[in-house]
């Protein structure tokens, strides 16, 4: 019997000593590395169903070579790990595999101007340390994924010219380093979240050409670094806050035409000092043009036509074109340049206007096909003959 119990304790023991030693190279063999990220790119060859005619991919993404030899692949110089996958214009397409989640280290992805589709993977999630997505000029599918808002390191989400549907998560909110994000030419609705202004280090929001309604959040005017915003050509409705440019010291371009905004501009449009493009066009805008513009002296383009200015019909010509002037002449030289859009049916289409000295501006024109044009461009036509005549002349 104690033969027995004895055999029993030494079996026990090298079973637990074997589990002992097995356990580390058990776990090794878990651990991701270079291989991983090897097995992960062939997967992400394999998906593609569409290669140049020069077969980049096929012929260069071998097992026979270091993946850090593969085109368009960059290592880490210490672990040698993928931190790059950078394959714009390549002419390839195809899906992205769900074995992309595995390249641990990737911090830069980007594939734009390519024929990508599909869904994107939700095993991306687990890229924290990506910095960039570059997705631009692809035809990508479905929702903008949610699990965006998990990459603690975005900055730049460039999905633009896609064919992405339904409304944008107000997880994107999360991102708190994202410095750039681009959903243009998609086919995205309902309402822009507000979620997008708690991002404090925004500089870049692109949104144009979309099918966004409702007002844009307030707190998107909040965003002291904010340098862009363009909503062009959505649905989007209401007026703009009083306090527009209060805290935005850095908007360089402010386009919002195409859509249904109403009421009037705000005079602190003028406050927004650093301003080159004011594009409101297209819109239900009504009331004054707020003299304030003219403080913008690195002004370049502004377009305001076909809105629903009527205070230049009410107000007598005389008073209307000092308005107009003191616009354009509190301008520096390197502002604003020819009221294009009137200046075509001006008597003097031309006129000789230092052209280093003023650049285009597109403004003032047809509400709906009334007077306003004609009147306009009796103004425009004046002041072109003045600053002729003055030391802006040539």
């Amino acid at each position: 019997m104690e033969k027995t119990w004895f055999l029993y304790l030494t079996a026990a023991a090298v079973v637990v000593s074997l589990a002992h030693y097995c356990f580390l190279p058990c776990l090794a063999m878990n651990v991701p590395n270079s291989t991983t990220d090897q097995f992960a790119l062939l997967a992400f060859k394999a998906h593609i169903t569409f290669d140049n005619p020069h077969h980049i991919l096929a012929d260069n993404w071998s097992s026979a070579t270091s993946v850090c030899d593969w085109i368009g692949v960059s290592c880490g110089k210490r672990h040698r790990r993928v931190t790059a996958l950078n394959l714009p214009d390549m002419g390839i397409g195809g899906t992205i595999p769900a074995h992309i989640g595995n390249l641990s280290f990737l911090s830069y992805f980007n594939i734009i101007n390519n024929t990508f589709h599909g869904h994107l993977p939700g095993e991306m999630a687990r890229l924290h340390r990506l910095k960039v997505v570059d997705f631009r000029i692809n035809n990508f599918g479905g929702g903008v994924p949610a699990w965006f808002g998990n990459l603690p390191k975005l900055q730049y989400l460039l999905l633009s010219n896609n064919s992405f549907t339904g409304s944008v998560p107000a997880s994107i909110g999360n991102i708190s380093t994202l410095e750039s994000l681009d959903l243009t030419y998609n086919f995205l609705e309902g309402r822009v979240p507000e979620e997008i202004g708690y991002l404090p280090k925004l500089k870049r929001l692109e949104m144009e050409f979309n099918q966004f309604s409702g007002s844009i959040p307030p707190t998107i005017f909040n965003i002291s670094s904010l340098e862009m915003i363009d909503f062009t050509h959505n649905m989007l409705s209401g007026s703009l806050p009083d306090d527009l440019c209060v805290f935005l010291p850095k908007l360089k371009i402010l386009a919002l035409s195409v859509n249904e905004f109403d009421g009037q501009i705000p005079s602190t449009l003028g406050e927004c000092r650093q301003l080159q493009i004011i594009s409101l066009s297209s819109n239900k805008f009504s009331g004054f043009i707020p003299k304030a513009i003219g403080n913008l002296t690195f002004l370049q383009i502004l377009y305001l036509g076909l809105n629903n200015f009527k205070a230049l019909r009410q107000r007598h010509p005389q008073t209307a074109i000092e308005d107009l002037e003191m616009i354009i002449q509190n301008l520096s030289p390197d502002g604003v340049s020819m009221l294009l859009n009137c200046l075509y049916e001006s008597t003097d289409p031309k006129p000789a206007v230092k052209k280093e000295s003023l650049r285009l501006l597109t403004v003032l024109c047809a509400s709906h096909g009334d007077s306003t044009a004609t009147h306009l461009t009796k103004i425009i036509a004046q002041i072109v003959k003045r600053l002729k005549d003055s030391d802006w002349g040539g």
